[in-house]
C-alpha cells in the first residue's frame, strides 16, 4: 500500500472515447476541468475497457475479472451481484459505499455491494439487449438505424436531464454526508453522457459550430473495414449510411457538446468536494467505459478493439499520485479493484492477489512497463465471433477466432492503418502476442462458452424468431422513461 488511506471519488462516464479530451490532445473539444484534474494526477495514455460495450465492461470494472471470467458476454447478461465486487469488500470492510447514476447490472433488488444506490439504471427488465444474443449464422441487424442521424443536433434529452439529477445528488452527497464518515469511504459516480442519443444541450452544442469541424478520420470511399469480421459487425450496425456529410458535422458538434457538458457536470462534482474540505483526503478516478468510432471506417459506436472504440480515458489524483505525469504503461478497467481497495487503506485477500489487475497508483508510481499487457475482449451484439485484444508495448493484436488475426504498430501507426498480420517480416511478433493471448484464455473454448451461453438464452425466450419480433430498443433509458422498441430488423 502507497501512502496513507484515502477516500475514493471514483468517476465515469458512458462512451468517452480516449482522444476527445483536451488533456489527450483533442485540438477542438473544452474540457477544463478533466485537464485540471490531468494537471494534478496522472494520465494513462494506453487505457483501455476490457469489453467495448456497457454491460460487460461494467461487470469487469466491478469485479476486477476478465469477461472469460465473469461471463457478462453481452448487455443480456448482465452482473447480479454473484461475484464479490470491490463494493462489496469495502462495504464488508466497514467503509461506506455510495453508488449514484449508471450501474447497467441486473437490478437494485440484487446485493450489488453497494450500502444504496440512488438514481440507479439497470438493464431492461432485469434482462437487457435480448437482440443482440443472435449472433449466428449472422447476427441479427439492429431496429432503428436511421434513427442516429435523425436525432443528432442541439436539444434536450432524457439523458442531459438524468445527468443533471446524477450531478445534483453527487454533490448534496458531498456537500451533506462524506465528512461524517468515519472510516475512508468510496462514492461511485456514473454519467450517461457522452452515450448516443447525439443530442446535446443547446448552449454546449453552440460550442462547436458544425461547419468548422473536420470529417472523422478514415471516412473516404476506401475506408470501409476489410476485415470479413468487422465488416460483418458494421453490417448490423450499419448507421453510417443515414448520415450525410453535413449530418457528419451536426453529430460531431453534438458529441462534442456532450463531452463539454460532462466535464462540466465533473466540474462542479469536484468543486462539491473541495468546498467540503475532502480535496485533500481523496483520491479521484475518471474513466469511461468504452469509447465512441464516430464515423471513423464509416462506423458509429462502439463493438471492435480499434482505438477510438476500445481506448478510454484514465486519469487518477490526490493523495500519494505523481502529479502532471503521463503514464503509457497499459492499463485497462480491471486495474480499478485494487486501485479502490489500497486507496482506503485494505490489504488484497488471497482471492484479490490473483485478480489480474494491479493498483494504477502503483502504476503510476512506476517506470514504464513494455512487458504489461491490457487484455479486451468481444463477444456481443453483431459479431459473428469471438474477437480478441492484446496490447503490449508498441503493438495491438486483435484476434477473431475462426478467421486472420491484426496486428497493429501504434507507434509507428497510431490510426491503425496498416495490418501488419500478413507481413512476413512480423511473422514472430504476431506469434508472440497471440501466445499472450493464450497464457490468459483460451480463445476457442470461451468463443464456444459464450455462444453456448447465448443461445440457451435465445431458447430461454421462445428462439430467434421471438427475439426479432420483439426488436431492438437501441438504448438503455433512464429511469422513468420506458424503452421504444424498434422492430426494422432483419435475421
Amino acid at each position: 500500500m502507497s501512502g496513507t488511506a484515502s477516500n475514493v471519488l471514483f468517476i465515469l462516464s458512458d462512451e468517452h472515447t480516449r482522444d476527445v479530451a483536451g488533456c489527450y490532445g483533442h485540438k477542438i473539444v473544452k474540457t477544463p476541468h478533466l485537464d485540471a484534474l490531468a494537471a494534478r494526477g496522472t494520465k494513462f495514455t494506453a487505457a483501455y475497457t476490457n469489453c467495448p460495450i456497457c454491460v460487460p465492461a461494467r461487470a469487469s470494472l466491478h469485479t476486477g475479472t476478465y469477461v472469460a471470467e465473469n461471463a457478462c458476454w453481452d448487455n443480456a447478461h448482465p452482473y447480479d451481484g454473484s461475484i464479490r465486487s470491490w463494493a462489496h469488500r469495502l462495504k464488508a470492510a466497514g467503509h461506506h459505499t455510495m453508488s449514484i447514476g449508471k450501474l447497467h447490472f441486473r437490478a437494485q433488488s440484487d446485493d450489488n455491494g453497494f450500502v444504496e444506490e440512488i438514481v440507479p439504471l439497470h438493464v431492461v427488465d432485469g434482462e437487457g439487449d435480448l437482440l443482440g444474443l443472435i449472433r449466428r449464422p449472422k447476427a441479427a441487424k439492429r431496429g432503428g438505424m436511421p434513427d442516429l442521424a435523425k436525432a443528432a443536433g442541439p436539444g434536450e434529452s432524457t439523458y442531459a436531464a438524468y445527468d443533471r439529477n446524477i450531478r445534483d445528488g453527487a454533490v448534496e452527497w458531498l456537500t451533506n454526508h462524506a465528512a461524517r464518515q468515519t472510516k475512508p469511504w468510496c462514492l461511485f459516480v456514473s454519467f450517461v453522457k457522452p452515450h448516443f442519443p447525439l443530442i446535446a444541450p443547446p448552449e454546449f452544442y453552440a460550442m462547436y459550430p458544425p461547419e468548422t469541424l473536420p470529417m472523422p478520420r478514415l471516412a473516404g470511399p476506401n475506408d470501409y473495414p476489410k476485415h470479413p469480421s468487422v465488416a460483418a459487425l458494421r453490417a448490423c450496425m450499419n448507421y453510417d449510411d443515414f448520415f450525410t456529410p453535413e449530418k457528419v458535422r451536426v453529430a460531431l458538434a453534438a458529441y462534442f457538446g456532450m463531452v463539454s457538458f460532462l466535464d462540466d457536470n465533473i466540474g462542479r462534482v469536484l468543486a462539491a468536494l473541495q468546498s467540503a474540505g475532502l480535496g485533500d483526503s481523496t483520491r479521484v478516478v475518471y474513466s469511461s467505459d468504452h469509447g465512441d468510432n464516430l464515423g471513423t471506417r464509416h462506423m458509429w459506436g462502439k463493438s471492435i478493439h480499434y482505438e477510438e472504440a476500445a481506448a478510454v480515458p484514465m486519469i487518477v489524483a490526490g493523495p500519494g499520485v505523481p502529479a502532471g505525469k503521463t503514464c503509457a504503461t497499459p492499463v485497462t478497467l480491471v486495474d480499478v479493484y485494487p486501485t479502490i481497495i489500497e486507496s482506503v487503506g485494505l490489504l488484497p485477500d488471497a482471492r484479490e492477489e490473483k485478480l489480474p489487475g494491479k493498483s494504477l497508483v502503483e502504476i503510476a508510481t512506476e517506470p514504464y512497463d513494455p512487458q504489461r499487457v491490457a487484455l479486451g475482449e468481444y463477444h456481443a451484439a453483431g459479431s459473428i465471433t469471438a474477437m480478441y485484444m492484446v496490447r503490449k508495448g508498441r503493438w495491438k493484436y486483435i484476434h477473431h477466432v475462426g478467421y486472420r488475426a491484426e496486428l497493429f504498430d501504434l507507434e509507428s501507426d497510431p490510426g491503425e492503418t496498416m495490418d501488419l498480420s500478413e507481413d512476413p517480416s512480423h511473422r514472430e511478433t504476431l506469434a508472440a502476442m497471440e501466445a499472450e493471448l493464450r497464457k490468459r484464455l483460451d480463445p476457442e473454448a470461451v468463443n464456444a462458452r459464450a455462444f453456448a451461453d447465448q443461445e440457451a438464452k435465445i431458447a430461454r425466450f421462445g428462439g430467434v424468431d421471438a427475439l426479432i419480433k420483439r426488436g431492438d430498443f437501441g438504448y438503455s433509458p433512464a429511469p422513468g422513461q420506458k424503452p421504444v422498441f424498434a422492430t426494422r430488423i432483419e435475421a
